[in-house]
This record gives structure tokens, C-alpha cells and sequence, in this order.
């Protein structure tokens, strides 16, 4: 234990601005959905109705669980949070693990810091207090909000302790995989992927007889029984699940030698392949996993809602609040405004896509691979240009197969097949939003590295403003700053082709400005 004391102040004021972000991010999860279903829900009689409607449909339980209690609220919340509350606390264990422990051992800083008087055990110890702290208080504060809201004190505890103990079961993982690997890239890649087969694992599970789900830490805090009943006994699961792999991780981390794995990375090849000759195909070869994984998510999500199909009164009620939320005028229907809602969305959740590939430059630069590219022949301009193309390909693909699985999924349910042509044109005029808020990250790029992570703030800005701008009644003037107000809400309203022509105009421009700027500066 020496030294991890140190180590822990380190930490904690490394993550002073990412570790609560996650935690409210995560804790927010489950008390909007607390709020806003009470507010969808004004009666009993609603309630009842969406269960009903809800109740053995194969495509909500896949992607969202058993359904329990849904005549209650608390089981409404709980239906609708744990599966995705737990993939948010394993990524963000994940996350924490890694870049205390991998990744320090990956850039050289680990070694600086052993050379003090600490103990080689001590920074691992101290991620994993950090990323177990990290999840007893997100467990706490949901419970704590949930509590706020009136619901029943067991149910409470019951999901505050499963979103705590899923995530530390991830931690687990990370902890593990970061002794098996040499970078962090694959480490996050391993831990992801069982978080993934977790999820598929409990859904495959809940549509048939339910055996495997209990192979799934998602499918053990289900098995809790939030507000159904509520049973205690799947915490010996998660104690066992996070103490197995914690304990592995401690044996293989004194039998390794430090910046070593288990599994010694392979040398590429002696030559590279053609699409390495040119800058779009490394930044294609950096970024294809990244892409390919959001774009599945995507489709998926367009899927999910459009198996919905013409039962969305019957799911999320006529009440006011709904018609808020949904944008439900004189004009458009109810069922109009969701799928239009739906749709910004998918738009959103595109942006995260763009994003995060407008800002894989700013690793590749911290990392210090960029210095040896451009000192080749291989200008600066062109290499962020490769990395350019693949973020403007992301976000029209992206958009496109969101508004497509959207389109299929409402024609499977409902046998209408005009449907998949109506969502997919749809989805069209949202690209260029998506484009400004990666233009918007890249100009930040442009002017400093440290600046760019701030991209975030402005879809957390947007989604706030499309999901809830009308029921918090913000100012028009704030409303304003969102590029996805001045959109149409199609196909609910008639497009608008004039607001998109300018917003793609202000997308190309800060694009633009952010790569000259990036000429201008120092690289990293």
C-alpha cells in the first residue's frame, strides 16, 4: 500500500472533471426516466394501457428486459434504466481503470512514477479503489434521487446497489484485460466487447427461457427485481463476478513484467497493404472499428424504434407532458411527432459517432505518433484531411442508417413498406447539424488540443434543447444556439431546405478554419 495514498489525490484530480460527468451522467439516467414517466403517466388507467401494449412484445423485452411491474411506476424506471445504467457504469469503470493503469504504462509515465518510493502494486490498487469508489457513489446518488421522486425505499436500494455492483464487476474486467494486453486501445477494445456479449447474453436470454441471462451482469441486476418483488440474493453473482477477475488481475500483475501483457503484440506486416499509401486509408485503418461499431448501433436503434410501430399512444400516453416532450401541436399527431423526435435522435446519437472521430486526431497527437507521419513527405493538411473525410463519411452514413433501420422496423411491425422510403429522406436535412457540431470540434481542435474535448458540452447542449426545451420553457434565444431547432421536424412538418443549406454552410466554414488553424500551430 505505499504510495497509494498519493496515487489516489493523483487520481482524483485527474478525473476532477471526468469522474463527475459520468456519475451524473449516470444518475440522471434513472431519474429522468423517473421524472418523465410520471409526468407521461398522469393515471393509473395510462399506466395500465402501456403495459398491456408493452407486455410480452419480444423487440422491448430484447432491448430492454423483462417486463415486470410495468403498471407501476417504479417499474417503468426500472424496465427502462438497468440495462443501459449498467453499460454506462461499466464504461465508465472501464475507463477509469484504463487510463490509470494501461495506458500510463503505455506512454512511459508508469516507470516515472515507480522510480519513487512506491510500492509496484500501488497503482493498480489505487485505480481499482477509484473505480470502485466511483461506482458506490453513483449506486448512492441514484438511489438518493430515486428516493426524491417517492418511490419505494427497497426498489431504491435495489437498483442504486445493482448499478454499483455491475460496475464494479466491469472494473473487474478492465482491471484483467489491462494485464493481457500492451495498449490501451485493445484493452478498451476486450472490455467493451464483454460488455457488448453481456448485453446480447441477456437479451438472447430474455426472449427465450431466460438461462442465459444469468450469464450477464446486466441480466443478475435484473434478476434484483426493482419494485417486483425484490430479490437480494444475485449479489453473491456480482461478488463473486467482480472478485474472480480482481483476483486474477493481482496474480498476472506479479508475474509480468511492467509495460509487458500476457499476449506480446504482434508486428504488422513487413509491407503496408495498399489503403495504408494514403492518408484517408490510415486514418480508415484508426478508425473503421470505431465507425463500424456506432453505425450497428445506429441501425439498431432505428430498428427499436420503429418496431414500435403505430402503438405509440398506447406506450407513452396522451398527456400533456407528452405532447410537450414530443412536440405534439395542433398539427402533427402524436405518433407524427414522436417518430419526428425519434429521429433527432438518431441525429444526436450520430453526433456522438462524428465526434469521436473529429477528436482522433487530438489522440494521435498527444500520443506523439504524428510527429514521425510529418516528418515524412506527408503534409500536416493532408493527414488531418484523411481523418476529415472519415468524420464527414461517418456522419452521412451514420444519419442514413439510422433513418433506414427506422424505416424498417416501423415496415416489418406495420407491413407498411412506403414507410422505409418516408424515414430515410426524413433523416436527410440532420446532416448537416451533425456536420457543425464535428466542424465545431475540429475548429476547437484547430485552435488547441486541450480545447477540443469541450465538443461534448455542445451535444449535451443539444440534446437538453431537442428533448426538453419545451418543457422547461427555455428562452427562444437559447433554443436558438441548437442547430437542430431551426430544422423542421420531419416527417411530421415539411421540410425546410434553406435553414439546412445554412447550417451546412456554417459546418463547412468552422471545418475549414479548424484545419487552417491546426496549420498554424504547434503540433503537440
Amino acid at each position: 500500500m505505499t504510495g497509494v495514498r498519493t496515487l489516489l489525490r493523483l487520481y482524483l484530480r485527474r478525473d476532477r472533471i471526468m469522474l463527475p460527468a459520468w456519475i451524473l451522467g449516470g444518475m440522471l439516467l434513472y431519474f429522468s426516466q423517473a421524472v418523465s414517466t410520471d409526468g407521461l403517466y398522469t393515471t393509473q388507467a395510462e399506466l395500465d394501457k402501456a403495459a398491456k401494449s408493452i407486455g410480452g412484445n419480444a423487440a422491448f423485452i430484447a432491448m430492454l428486459g423483462p417486463d415486470r411491474a410495468l403498471n407501476t411506476l417504479g417499474g417503468q424506471v426500472a424496465w427502462q434504466s438497468v440495462a443501459f445504467g449498467i453499460i454506462v457504469a461499466g464504461l465508465m469503470s472501464m475507463f477509469i481503470v484504463g487510463r490509470h493503469t494501461r495506458a500510463e504504462e503505455e506512454t512511459g509515465r508508469d516507470e516515472l512514477i515507480r522510480s519513487a518510493v512506491v510500492d509496484r502494486s500501488a497503482p493498480m490498487v489505487a485505480a481499482a479503489i477509484v473505480a470502485i469508489g466511483a461506482n458506490v457513489l453513483l449506486g448512492a446518488l441514484t438511489t438518493l434521487s430515486l428516493l426524491t421522486v417517492g418511490l419505494d425505499v427497497a426498489g431504491c436500494v435495489s437498483l442504486g446497489a445493482s448499478l454499483a455492483l455491475g460496475g464494479i464487476v466491469f472494473a473487474g474486467v478492465a482491471l484483467l484485460t489491462a494485464q493481457l494486453t500492451e495498449g490501451v486501445r485493445t484493452m478498451y477494445g476486450i472490455t467493451g466487447a464483454v460488455i457488448g456479449v453481456s448485453y446480447v447474453l441477456r437479451a438472447v436470454g430474455d426472449v427465450g427461457n431466460g438461462a442465459l441471462s444469468w450469464l450477464s451482469p446486466i441480466g443478475w441486476a435484473q434478476g434484483m427485481r426493482a419494485f417486483a418483488g425484490e430479490e437480494w440474493w444475485p449479489i453473491v453473482l456480482f461478488v463473486i463476478g467482480a472478485g474472480v477477475p480482481i483476483a486474477a488481475a493481482i496474480w498476472i500483475f506479479g508475474r509480468r513484467d511492467v509495460g509487458s501483457g500476457v499476449f506480446a503484440a504482434r508486428p504488422g506486416p513487413a509491407r503496408a497493404g495498399r489503403g495504408l499509401t494514403s492518408s484517408t486509408g490510415l486514418a480508415w485503418r484508426l478508425q473503421r472499428g470505431t465507425i463500424v461499431g456506432w453505425a450497428v448501433g445506429l441501425l439498431l436503434m432505428g430498428l427499436s424504434y420503429g418496431s414500435i410501430g403505430n402503438d405509440v399512444e398506447d406506450l407513452i400516453g396522451d398527456s400533456e407532458f407528452s405532447k410537450d416532450v414530443f412536440g405534439a401541436g395542433a398539427g402533427p399527431s402524436l405518433t407524427e411527432s414522436f417518430y419526428a423526435t425519434a429521429i433527432g435522435m438518431i441525429a444526436l446519437l450520430a453526433c456522438g459517432l462524428v465526434i469521436s472521430s473529429a477528436l482522433r486526431p487530438r489522440a494521435e497527437d498527444e500520443a506523439g505518433r504524428v510527429e514521425g507521419l510529418l516528418a515524412t513527405a506527408l503534409p500536416r493538411s493532408r493527414w488531418l484531411l484523411g481523418h476529415v473525410t472519415m468524420t464527414v463519411l461517418s456522419a452521412v452514413g451514420g444519419v442514413l442508417l439510422g433513418g433506414l433501420g427506422l424505416g424498417l422496423g416501423y415496415a416489418l411491425v406495420t407491413g407498411d413498406g412506403g414507410a422505409v422510403r418516408t424515414y430515410f429522406v426524413a433523416t436527410v436535412p440532420y446532416i448537416a447539424p451533425v456536420l457543425l457540431l464535428a466542424g465545431l470540434a475540429r475548429l476547437l481542435y484547430g485552435i488547441s488540443s486541450r480545447l477540443a474535448p469541450f465538443a461534448w458540452a455542445a451535444l449535451g447542449f443539444c440534446f437538453i434543447v431537442l428533448m426538453f426545451g419545451a418543457v422547461l420553457q427555455l428562452p427562444d434565444w437559447i433554443t436558438a444556439v441548437s442547430p437542430f431547432d431551426h430544422l423542421a421536424l420531419t416527417p411530421a412538418e415539411d421540410a425546410r431546405w434553406t435553414p439546412v443549406v445554412v447550417i451546412g454552410a456554417l459546418a463547412a466554414a468552422t471545418s475549414a478554419a479548424g484545419q487552417l488553424l491546426f496549420r498554424r500551430r504547434d503540433v503537440h
